[in-house]
């Protein structure tokens, strides 16, 4: 029987959801692991790797070794990479795949990459035979610290993010964030938005901690980077076990993506990436509450200049007209009752969730867009009727 090794030094946070709980480990080198923490789940049977093109290059045969060295017939489901992968399409060839493999309920998936990947196999997992289980084992930072913990799966729609998925929680998150090294630099640096949203929303420690090591965190370096992975899932993991299905206070970890999932749409997601989309969100989302009288302009400032100093960008790109990202933002899953709503920080690490009002919001955006220059992508204007 296989047996883990001593010598890889871990932290564990428990995700207590009564029935669903699990554990999120993270650990540098713990992908060499994940054979034996499978058989400690007591996974049986066939294991269906769901990854990308471009992490099957790096990932793919280690894992595949590691669990055949475990005993598990390992089944590799290997999709195009990127946003505009997570589809109902590409759930099609999940579901073909574990069909033709003769998957059983018995039988698990575990999801090998980034957010798009453990979306939808966390999906795909929920519906194959009305559920089997899976494992995630997140390689980007926005998965580490945001998408691989707390059970919301899904795919995109035309009209807008996430739009169709369930809640399904993993047997496991398993961390290795030695994988964050073969990250794309715009990918690294991206997933950074989600990291610095926990100490807005939560914790002002750890929002001053980022702001004093900054530096180091982008060149990577291990201990300032594990202690942010670690921080970051133990505020969603406390976040998502007193609201798992976001009736109310899981709501907060929305902030910025009222506006980001906006313009990830606009631009048919071909333009800003998840990360860069919420931190454009976020820094407009503050002033948004500036205007509203939920914060001071202090706030707005320190959040922006952080963003900044990650390499982040903080300006909206040219031509979005506000109708068109209003549209987008009715779209959103986090409207109820026809009503936007918004996540907005009253000082740093304490925020609230607030009702917007078309007109009032429309104001504040005229406001920010006189002079607002500058970004990496431009999203075209939709006509309006006459």
């Amino acid at each position: 029987m296989a047996t883990s090794n001593p010598d890889v030094p871990r932290n564990t946070i428990h995700l207590e959801l009564g029935a669903r709980s699990y554990d999120i480990h993270i650990g540098r080198g713990l992908l060499k692991e994940v054979g034996v923490e499978l058989t400690r789940l007591q996974c049986a049977g066939k294991v269906g790797v769901v990854t990308d093109r471009n992490l099957a290059a790096y990932y793919l045969k280690p894992v595949t070794r590691v669990l055949k060295a475990a005993g598990y017939q390992v089944v590799p489901i290997v999709l195009p990479p990127g946003e505009r992968t997570k589809t109902l399409r590409s759930i099609g060839t999940v579901m073909d795949a574990l069909v033709n493999a003769r998957f059983e309920r018995s039988s698990t998936l575990l999801a090998l990459g980034g957010g798009v990947i453990g979306d939808i196999t966390g999906f795909a997992a929920a519906i194959y035979q009305r559920g089997i289980p899976f494992v995630q084992v997140p390689t980007s930072l926005v998965a580490q610290v945001d998408s691989s913990v707390g059970g919301k799966t899904g795919v995109d729609h035309p009209k807008g993010k996430n739009l169709i998925g369930a809640f399904n929680q993993p047997r496991a998150v398993l961390i290795d964030p030695a994988t964050l090294r073969t990250l794309p630099d715009r990918e690294w640096i991206a997933g950074l938005a989600e990291v610095i949203k926990y100490g807005v929303i939560e914790d002002e420690a750890f929002f001053e901690y980022l702001e004093q090591h900054i530096a180091p965190i982008l060149d990577l370096s291990d201990v300032p980077v594990t202690h942010i992975v670690k921080r970051s899932c133990e505020i969603k993991a406390q976040v998502v076990s007193e609201d798992e299905r976001e009736a109310d206070r899981r709501r907060i970890l929305n902030f910025g993506h009222t506006i980001g999932h906006a313009l990830e749409s606009l631009g048919g997601y071909r333009g800003l990436i998840h990360g860069e989309a919420v931190a454009v969100g976020m820094v407009y989302e503050a002033d948004l509450a500036r205007h509203l009288g939920y914060c001071d302009q202090n706030v707005v400032t320190r959040v922006r200049a952080l963003i900044a100093a990650a390499g982040l960008p903080v300006r909206l790109p040219p031509n979005v007209p506000f109708h068109a990202l209003w549209d987008a933002m009715q779209q959103d899953k986090k409207v109820s009752a026809g009503t936007v709503y918004c996540v907005v920080p009253e000082r740093i690490g304490s925020a609230r969730i607030v009702p917007l009002e078309k007109a009032q919001t429309r104001a504040w955006y005229e406001t920010v867009r006189v002079g607002d220059t500058g970004s990496r992508q431009r999203i075209p204007s939709k006509k309006q009727p006459r």
